[in-house]
């Protein structure tokens, strides 16, 4: 997402309040360690799982193995939310990415991926791109989706806020 509409719900946030960001917000998005995927599965039950996500080039990344619970949801309803934050209720920024799972088969993406992945952990999370998506040291193959946010969410705490990004008028990432 590039240039949002940014907004604060007065609704949901204290008296004098400020409207985080979009930089605190994708900052937040970029550095977590962890992320929640929310999809739904078949029979409309939600299904909640943490995974680790990566920031690049306007959306989210995640991969997840092709018979994996998220991975059968996501061929019935693309439609995710990915949470981050922290687990405090009074400091700190929590930030959901709304929108729908791709899957990135580009070869070259999924390079800048791969390496994107060995950066951000330090090389514990090592994948080698195939045509398909990834590849784990141990063989096994996941597939990877991008998340062009539809929507972010940031709620700030200590001060509570509740701000709006939207995708601007000047985005065609999307």
């Amino acid at each position: 997402m590039k240039d949002p509409v940014t907004r604060l719900d007065e609704r949901f946030s204290e008296p004098g309040a400020t409207a985080t960001t979009w930089d605190q917000a994708r900052a937040v998005l970029e550095a977590a360690q962890l992320s929640w995927i929310s999809t739904v599965r078949a029979d409309g039950r939600p299904h909640v799982t943490p995974l680790v996500a990566v920031w690049l080039d306007g959306a989210m990344h995640f991969s997840t193995g092709p018979d994996e619970q998220k991975a059968v949801n996501l061929a019935a309803n693309p439609g995710v939310v990915l949470t981050t934050g922290c687990d405090s209720w009074d400091r700190g920024l929590d930030v959901m990415v709304e929108g729908t799972a791709r899957r990135v088969t580009d070869r070259a993406r999924l390079d800048r991926l791969a390496a994107a992945w060995r950066t951000k952990w330090d090389g514990s999370w090592r994948f080698e791109a195939t045509d398909e998506g990834f590849r784990h040291e141990d063989g096994a193959t996941a597939h990877v989706y991008a998340v062009e946010p539809a929507k972010v969410l940031a709620f700030g705490k200590g001060t509570f806020s509740h701000t709006r990004h939207l995708p601007g008028p000047n985005d065609h990432s999307r």
